[in-house]
């Protein structure tokens, strides 16, 4: 009723729970993360009609973003101020932008893509500061949020101690072609969106995971990891998530009912010969989290696509039973490699 993430008071309930948390479980819990895909909220409930409350309006999205972002330097500060033992960090699903060419329109495109989706949450995250150019981006366009005094300050000095990073596909774009819809630069305009901005481009080399709808690019967590290396002080970070979501995977169960889910190991091996390669290169990456352990529930769409290592046979019993994948991960770790 008072506007959920667009309430600057939802920033005070927000730490009083984190300072909560920190209480009860500080004995037991040594590193902690404040948000896990921040920007899924935004994207979902203020622009694409996802989630509640279904609106499409950049400006408030930009609002619940800002918000998001002072809750979360204003939790890592109270975790300071305790002074308990451990780490705070926050986890992004960084999905890198490649433009459709050197041309510098592409490029531009590319670039404002980052912006928005990545470096939004990421560099005042990381470097304690929002970047330049989206600062200018924000304010050209009409799309300001509410600041209170003492946010730089907040966001400055209380940066994380580790990044979780979510990848899954990689974002291909191209300077925007359809001018037609003429933008109204300065003022709030309520149809502007990111895609008033740049076209999304198909890679005529893609592979797609056709069940999930996406791009299958591995080489795309290297080049997270190098720019962590090279952009953001060489910070520890992990991968969070990664992982594949497949349908209908009881097609691929044999006689001793294992689903023999090969395209799952090599979805995971490919992806971990770039990670090796990025962490060879000097990117301070300390692990490596699978989505996930076992089949579960979507908000979008309940058990339809299967992601876990291990099976949950929803027809009978509920019973948990490894898949081909399991198996050959649980050699992995063992071996640390393959």
């Amino acid at each position: 009723e008072k506007g959920g993430w667009e309430s600057r008071e939802v920033v005070e309930a927000y730490t009083y729970y984190a300072e909560t948390a920190f209480m009860l479980f500080g004995d037991l819990v040594k590193r902690w993360v404040t948000f896990n895909e921040p920007i899924v909220p935004v994207e979902a409930g203020y622009l694409y009609k996802q989630h509640y409350p279904c609106v499409t309006d950049m400006k408030r999205a930009v609002q619940v973003a800002y918000n998001t972002m002072i809750a979360s330097a204003s939790a890592i500060k109270s975790f300071r101020v305790s002074k308990r033992e451990g780490e705070i960090g926050i986890i992004l699903n960084l999905t890198p932008s490649y433009p459709r060419s050197e041309e510098k329109a592409d490029k531009e495109a590319a670039d404002l893509a980052d912006l928005l989706s990545n470096r939004s949450f990421l560099d005042p995250s990381v470097k304690g500061s929002y970047p330049d150019k989206l600062i200018d981006f924000i304010k050209y366009n009409g799309l300001a949020p509410e600041v209170h005094q003492g946010d730089s300050e907040l966001i400055k000095e209380n940066t994380v101690d580790f990044l979780g990073v979510n990848y899954y596909q990689p974002r291909r774009i191209k300077a925007k072609e359809d001018r037609s819809e003429k933008i109204t630069h300065g003022s709030c305009n309520e149809s502007l969106m990111p895609e008033s901005f740049m076209d999304n481009y198909i890679w005529p080399e893609r592979r797609m995971n056709p069940y999930r709808g996406w791009e299958i690019y591995e080489k795309g967590i290297y080049d997270i990891g190098i720019n962590i290396r090279d952009n953001y002080h060489n910070i520890p970070w992990f991968v969070s998530e990664n992982g594949m979501g497949v349908q209908d995977e009881e097609r691929f169960i044999d006689e001793s009912l294992m689903i023999n889910d090969d395209y799952r190991i090599d979805f995971i091996k490919e992806h971990l010969k770039w990670l090796h390669k990025t962490i060879e290169e000097g990117s301070n990456c300390f692990g490596y989290h699978l989505w996930t352990f076992m089949d579960n529930w979507s908000w979008c769409n309940a058990y339809k696509n299967r992601y876990g290592l291990y099976r949950v046979n929803l027809k009978d019993d509920f019973k948990r039973s490894p898949k081909k994948s399991a198996l050959w991960y649980r050699e992995v770790i063992k071996n640390n490699g393959f």
